[in-house]
């Protein structure tokens, strides 16, 4: 087992805390974040008084407040996010420099290396989640375990406000237990494959070989083997840079021609929009793209460069790639590839040593 110490942080319905937390008179209200519901919003996070009612992320805004008509709606306020996505990882920059964020409000640290508190990992998770608290007010939950896989199961186990650990000697047990859709890259389709072979948990994925796992699921076969085992050897990446930024959205009926499909289009583009705000300011977008998955699993993307990032570059290049297949389609998904400033500043700064 590896001798990493890994922990994985998220904060607790980050957006909407903020707001409380910048508003004092949202709290005890059931909270959202996101658009308008006549202008066909989508909830982009809720707290725990909204989800109560049934409201979740990505849930269309009109549906939210039918289940929940006391709702309050706050549109974004990105800027604010990200201010205190910085304040929490000047916090964290105190204990290691490998950190490798996963958004604004989520990510992973290697603290092996670190000698504050001790060296003792849970101790170090318990000082980040108490000073981001007294510095931000903002509630975070972590998970504590020897590699990222466990380390981010175990930072949802016990949320909201919640520290889970995972010590190395508690790894096999913990893990056989562990149903499979819990697995990193097991998404709801691997899930019921898994299902259709009698395979819910990692004990009964521990029964088959690696080789008939990668028989059944390819390359992922392997992975799925390791996994079953607590195995996970990816380290955490502080240098990590983003090449695109996508939604995808996968329909529980086929969209049947062209026209249905460019229907969810604007629906699509708001959440991309959504997500390119996240980013921070170094990423400029340069081509947009559409990927379209046909009801038959085959699948094509098309893309342009000098593209304009409105809606009916977006048609067009949706149209090229429908009429490739010309059938029923499963999966849309948009997104728009990245022009990263951090890397080619780091590239002319390499130049201009030499």
């Amino acid at each position: 087992m590896s001798s990493r110490k890994i922990i994985h942080i998220d904060a607790d319905c980050f957006y909407a805390a903020i707001e409380m937390r910048d508003d004092p008179r949202l709290q005890g209200h059931a909270v959202a974040v996101g658009g308008s519901a006549d202008r066909r919003g989508v909830i982009a996070t809720c707290n725990y008084e909204a989800r109560s009612w049934g409201v979740h992320s990505a849930m269309p805004t009109a549906r939210a407040v039918k289940l929940c008509p006391d709702l309050v709606i706050i549109k974004p306020r990105m800027e604010a996010y990200k201010v205190a996505s910085k304040q929490i990882h000047n916090i964290l920059h105190d204990y290691t420099d490998c950190i490798e964020p996963l958004s604004l409000d989520e990510a992973f640290l290697d603290v092996s290396d670190c000698q504050m508190c001790s060296g003792s990992a849970t101790l170090i998770a318990k000082e980040i989640r108490s000073r981001i608290w007294q510095e931000l007010r903002l509630v975070i939950s972590a998970g504590v375990a020897p590699n990222k896989f466990l380390a981010k199961i175990a930072s949802d186990w016990r949320k909201p406000n919640g520290l889970f650990v995972i010590t190395p000697d508690q790894v096999d047990d913990f893990v056989l237990a562990l149903p499979v859709k819990k697995l990193h890259g097991v998404g709801k389709v691997t899930a019921a494959k898994l299902a259709r072979l009698g395979i819910n948990d990692c004990a009964q994925l521990r029964g088959h070989s690696v080789l008939v796992l990668t028989k059944a699921f390819g390359s992922f076969g392997e992975r799925l083997w390791s996994l079953a085992r607590g195995i996970d050897e990816r380290p955490v990446q502080p240098y990590s840079r983003r090449q695109t930024v996508s939604i995808e959205r996968t329909f529980e009926q086929d969209l049947a021609d062209l026209s249905a499909c460019q229907a969810q289009l604007p629906h699509l583009l708001e959440e991309l929009g959504k997500r390119q705000a996240r980013l921070d300011d170094s990423y400029h977008p340069d081509k947009p793209f559409v990927k379209v998955k046909f009801h038959d699993f085959t699948q094509t993307t098309v893309e342009q460069a000098g593209a304009a990032l409105d809606l009916d570059s977006y048609r067009l290049l949706l149209s090229a790639a429908y009429m490739r297949g010309n059938k029923p389609v499963r999966l849309l998904g948009v997104g728009v590839r990245l022009l990263d400033q951090q890397q080619q500043d780091a590239v002319q700064l390499e130049l201009f040593s030499q």
